[in-house]
């Protein structure tokens, strides 16, 4: 019988960072990865950064619990705003945390992370505009640490996107889907 096949769950709110959420999400599937991305409102579909409408899988509410997926991707953007103050995050962040999954934010996302108490002790990187709030953050392009993945910001979307499905389904499937993409 042949392994199941590994699921993220992507979080989707309005004023999400286009290619931090694309990108990810594409190269995980691409990878034989199962993504749902689920819309935090109440609608299926959230409009990002730069105006362009994504139609998510489901909304958050119909999601399964941590317990269906191997790892939660937070994109970037100004939804890290709207993530941040709603209730259902940070206990969803910490079941994934506490179920020893792994948890991948990029840009400003891993702002969530540090409001869930995730990033103390850790190495992490976000975009230079969250410096004030995240003074300990690297220079790296991508880190990993533990179960945590984080990077700065839509110029390191591919390599943060590569990292992700290394973690999640082996080197050998990150590097088929850096060569089918020419990264």
């Amino acid at each position: 019988m042949g392994r199941m096949k590994k699921r993220v769950l992507c979080l989707l709110a309005d004023g999400f960072e286009e290619i931090e959420t694309v990108t990810p999400v594409d190269l995980l599937r691409r990878a034989g990865v199962g993504v749902v991305v689920a819309a935090t409102g109440s609608e299926l579909s959230a409009t990002g950064r730069s105006g362009i409408t994504l139609r998510a899988d489901a909304v958050l509410e119909t999601a399964p619990a941590s317990a269906g997926f191997d790892l939660l991707l937070i994109p970037g953007g100004p939804a890290v705003a709207a993530l941040r103050k709603d209730a259902r995050i940070p206990p969803l962040v910490r079941d994934f945390h506490e179920s020893g999954k792994i948890i991948a934010a990029i840009c400003a996302g891993p702002l969530v992370l540090h409001d869930a108490g995730l990033l103390e002790g850790r190495r992490f990187t976000a975009h230079a505009s969250v410096r004030d709030e995240l003074p300990g953050a690297a220079g790296d392009r991508v880190v990993a640490d533990g179960p945590l993945i984080t990077s700065r910001g839509a110029g390191t979307a591919v390599d943060f996107s590569l990292a992700v499905v290394a973690a999640l389904v082996g080197e050998p499937a990150a590097a088929d889907v850096a060569e089918a993409i020419m990264a």
